[in-house]
């Protein structure tokens, strides 16, 4: 038992933090927590592979695979690793300032977004083409802010005008667009649910970043307690509402079937399976 009150935070100890902003031992705490959530949630929601129905598995993979990345990323900056030292532009105290930047945090973006673009396409039955379009975008906004973290010079900004733009085209695309096809397939109302949720949060992330990597405003430290928050909210939390709504809905009228032969619009009704196969026209034979 003494061994166990004696437990402490060592991370920072062996693996020294650098720059003059930079993670706090409480900051390191919070991320571990940050981190117990998303392994905890992985292994919850993996779990939930084995229960779900035959061909209706996607959002299980999907999610399962933004928890593994999250629990990886957030490992690694609890862990105090996979940083960079950059120069700070912006209110620093004293020249030659300068800022850690995890460039771990970036890496579970470009795969937790596109996930929950994802997710939300195949919900309103948007065509793959408006899937990848969404995918783009969120990929092009990741992309630019991670680009303006690491740019030591003001003009990180057009990288960050870039990213937001981006932010908004997504944002319209999945509120307007994908409201418009989710009442189509009767799904509207778990749509509207899911994409104002969603969009809700990813409205904070150009503010978290313009405070933290981009303008210099918070410490490292609160700029990750605003970080897990929202990253929670986002995977962990939008993962398992997905699950508990998927048990009302019809895959097979979402075009959600899949099958050996892909995704089917009509799920269970395949050729092997009738028990008397269509007459095949004789060449040349003139229709009656």
């Amino acid at each position: 038992m003494a061994i166990l009150l004696q437990r402490a935070n060592d991370a920072l100890n062996i693996n020294p933090p650098s720059g003059n902003e930079e993670l706090s031992v409480n900051g390191s705490d919070w991320l571990w927590a940050v981190t117990a959530i998303y392994i905890v949630s992985f292994i919850a929601f993996y779990a939930t592979t084995f229960i779900a129905r035959s061909g209706e598995k996607i959002f299980h993979y999907l999610f399962t695979i933004a928890l593994l990345v999250g629990s990886i990323s957030y490992f690694a900056i609890a862990s105090d690793l996979a940083y960079v030292v950059i120069p700070v532009v912006n209110s620093k105290p004293v020249d030659n300032w300068n800022r850690q930047i995890f460039w771990a945090e970036y890496v579970n973006w470009v795969v937790s977004f596109p996930v929950v673009t994802i997710a939300l396409g195949l919900l309103s039955g948007v065509s793959w083409a408006t899937i990848i379009y969404n995918v783009a975008l969120s990929w092009t906004w990741v992309i630019s802010y991670l680009v303006g973290a690491f740019t030591t010079s003001n003009y990180k900004w057009g990288f960050y005008a870039f990213g937001t733009i981006a932010w908004a085209l997504l944002a319209f695309s999945t509120l307007s667009g994908g409201t418009t096809a989710a009442k189509r397939v009767g799904v509207a109302r778990d749509h509207t649910i899911l994409a104002g949720w969603v969009n809700l949060l990813w409205l904070l992330y150009p503010i978290a970043w313009g405070l933290s990597d981009g303008g210099n405003k918070i410490g490292v430290t609160p700029a990750y307690i605003f970080w897990g928050i929202l990253d929670v909210l986002l995977i962990p939390v939008v993962s398992f509402t997905f699950i508990i709504l998927a048990r009302r809905w019809d895959y097979g009228k979402l075009n959600l079937a899949f099958t050996r032969y892909g995704r089917v619009h009509q799920a269970g009704e395949f050729p092997e399976k009738t028990t008397t196969a269509p007459a095949q026209p004789v060449v040349g034979e003139q229709a009656a």
